[in-house]
């Protein structure tokens, strides 16, 4: 069997499927990737054939006006705009993607794997393959057992699945982006549901699989039968990778420290960030490993009891700190949980304040502090309160060693070949 795999997005939107594809590759399959110019770094130690797509829409993140919309989670008149303005160039961005997929030799493919907001199942119906959709957080697929992770406040069971009207819009506004590369560049035929992500070609229900844990849900949700929630994708640590000098000694010098990043998110003021956090330390009495990322956080030197570096692996790092901080994307939120330590959860945009309430609801973590709210004397109580809460340390510990044992890319794997087999 051999899969062609490909995504978009940034670090953490592309570490999954390259997990995804090195399990394929141990399991004796054929598998390659697609994906940003930017990440192919991420395949290299894993010898995964990665195809670099354009990469112009992350470039787009250091646009200023970008940056403070993600700042503040796209709110406001501005916000709003700016998000149209940026659906609009993602339009012709992601057009630009699709036909590099499309030129990519296919004749031997069998199974056509890509994130469930774009419209990879084109590709798959003209290879005449099937198609496997890959949600990484929840909110794609609609479910009468849980409302949408964008309602932040209590609906009524009755109102679970229209909750999800907007996710609806959204998801078929997406796929529907690539109707003129499905008329022009495979050029195939219309037909009904053409749009809909969750529907095969025939109308019965696609192959959907969530990239990420049950644990992590609230009590009690359930999907239909071709939606499998796999547990986390992880992706281990490259094994020629060791740690900086100066992190190993920082290590051995002291108790264990708190982990602060930030991800591939970034602001309109790093170094007030940057301050924030050295300022929280100090409140709080921790010593911190500050990963500066893309940009999101600037603290400059190393001071008293922090250490700045670029980056550092999270199933290394995470669990020889006493806590970490970061912005709840899907990935990071991932790591800390399998690492079994307590989080504290500084949300931008999108799926990140759902992660936040998530966390808190499962009690490894305290209640998120969003970025735009973030201030020194915010950030060093709940950083007292992960770094020290007996509670919190026993449920984040236990929580970890259920999520470990999950074995999410090898689910993955045999819904793949299951998928195929039928097809």
């Amino acid at each position: 069997m051999k899969a062609l795999i490909f995504t978009h997005g940034t670090r953490g939107d592309v570490q999954p499927y390259v997990a995804l594809a090195h399990a394929l590759r141990r399991a004796g399959h054929g598998a390659v990737l697609a994906g940003p110019a930017g990440s192919a770094s991420l395949a290299e130690p894993y010898h995964v054939p990665y195809v670099p797509l354009s990469d112009a829409m992350n470039e787009g993140m250091d646009d200023p006006e970008v940056r403070a919309a993600i700042e503040n989670n796209y709110r406001g008149i501005r916000g709003k705009l700016t998000a149209i303005k940026l659906m609009r160039q993602a339009k012709t961005e992601l057009r630009t993607v699709f036909d590099e997929i499309a030129a990519i030799p296919a004749d031997d493919v069998d199974v056509v794997v890509h994130p469930v907001n774009s419209p990879g199942q084109f590709l798959a119906e003209k290879l005449g393959v099937p198609s496997v959709a890959v949600g990484l957080q929840p909110g794609w697929v609609p479910t009468d057992s849980v409302p949408s992770p964008f309602v932040p406040f209590p609906i009524p069971r009755a109102l679970n699945r229209a909750s999800y009207g907007l996710n609806r819009v959204v998801l078929r506004a997406l796929v529907g982006a690539g109707t003129e590369w499905r008329r022009d560049t495979l050029e195939l035929p219309r037909r009904p549901h053409q749009n809909d992500a969750l529907r095969r070609p025939d109308g019965g229900p696609a192959t959907v699989l969530q990239a990420f844990s049950t644990h992590a849900l609230p009590a009690g949700a359930r999907y239909q039968d071709s939606v499998h929630t796999t547990g986390y994708w992880f992706l281990p640590a490259a094994e020629d990778w060791t740690p900086p000098e100066r992190l190993r000694a920082f290590l051995d010098a002291g108790e264990p420290p708190v982990y602060v990043g930030f991800g591939s998110m970034a602001g309109t003021q790093p170094a007030r960030v940057g301050r924030t956090v050295v300022e929280a330390a100090r409140r709080a009495g921790v010593r911190v490993v500050l990963i500066t990322g893309w940009g999101g956080i600037d603290a400059g030197a190393d001071a008293d009891r922090v250490l700045v570096l670029d980056q550092a692996p999270h199933d290394w790092l995470f669990p020889r700190t006493a806590a970490v901080v970061h912005h709840g994307g899907g990935g990071t939120t991932a790591a800390a949980l399998a690492s079994g330590r307590p989080q504290v959860v500084c949300p931008f945009i999108a799926d990140q304040p759902y992660w936040g309430r998530r966390m808190h609801a499962v009690g490894v973590a305290p209640g998120p502090v969003p970025q735009r709210r973030l201030t020194a004397e915010r950030l060093a109580g709940a950083l007292r309160q992960a770094a020290t809460d007996p509670a919190m340390r026993a449920r984040a510990a236990e929580l970890g060693a259920t999520i470990g044992a999950e074995n999410g890319v090898a689910n993955a794997v045999a819904v793949i070949e299951r998928t195929v087999a039928r097809s």
